[in-house]
């Protein structure tokens, strides 16, 4: 082993905690998220691809709003729709506590607030500058939908709604995609890498409704984030890059629509 490399222990499963029930258990947990997402976003895909206009030419609204013309509607509506998202980590949280674990197992706790915040940050800027380069490429090449990260009304609350969505999906992904999922396999016997191409391939698939950047780009991300949860044993730094990428993404996009050129 190199020096300041630390490997951690193969996990095994709970007493009580079958592999048949494990299964079953990751089925329902991605049924009722993420897994029903790529389902719909599959779907999405091949309604873009088969579409009379280019895939370039096609938008997908990543926060829009849900009742135009009436703000404080909408604003609850958006709000509504960010809790209901969130309880799959819940229902994950349940599962973690009934075999006799808990989201301290997988990472998702405050136990370690600066060393999570450092890691989270100085991934967000590693992999945050390179995706916008990489979605640019692919859109200008005709593989990519126009992602429109944000369409809310000019409201007082469209920032605050934003950053809101962009913690869902931090914690929401990272704790079901990168740190449940990956625990359970691991527990199942699964081997490092095996276990990584699945969680990726998830995080690809249900970003299929923005093209085939979206799917490629979030495999990749998804290969460097599973690999990291594996090396650091905790989904905290990732829940907080992934929110710090999307931060970005949404209120720059907010900020900068219509006033660059190079921005679609």
């Amino acid at each position: 082993m190199r020096p300041g490399v630390t490997r951690l222990p193969a996990p095994s499963l709970p007493s009580g905690l079958t592999p048949r029930l494990a299964g079953t258990e990751i089925v329902v947990v991605f049924a009722v998220s993420l897994g029903a997402s790529a389902l719909r976003a599959l779907v999405q895909f091949i309604g873009a691809l088969t579409a009379p206009r280019a895939l370039g030419e096609q938008q997908a609204v990543l926060v829009g709003s849900r009742a135009p013309g009436r703000p404080w509607l909408d604003l609850a509506l958006q709000l509504v729709a960010i809790a209901i998202a969130l309880a799959p980590v819940g229902l994950v949280a349940y599962l973690l506590a009934r075999s006799g674990e808990s989201m301290r197992t997988i990472g998702a706790d405050l136990r370690e607030p600066g060393r999570d915040l450092l890691r989270g940050t100085l991934l967000a800027a590693a992999i945050g500058g390179s995706g916008l380069a990489f979605y640019l490429a692919v859109y200008y090449s005709g593989f990519n939908l126009n992602v429109v990260a944000g369409d809310l009304p000019d409201e007082w609350w469209r920032i605050p709604v934003l950053i809101a969505a962009a913690a869902q999906n931090g914690v929401l992904e990272e704790v079901l995609v990168a740190g449940y999922l990956l625990h359970r396999l691991g527990q199942l016997g699964w081997s490092p890498w095996r276990a990584v191409a699945v969680s990726a391939l998830l995080r690809g698939s249900y970003h299929l409704y923005q093209g085939f950047g979206g799917f490629v780009g979030n495999v990749v991300m998804g290969l460097v984030f599973g690999r990291l949860y594996q090396r650091w044993g905790r989904a905290m730094p990732l829940v907080v890059a992934h929110t710090l990428i999307d931060v970005v993404a949404f209120v720059g996009y907010a900020a900068l629509r219509g006033r660059v050129s190079w921005l679609p």
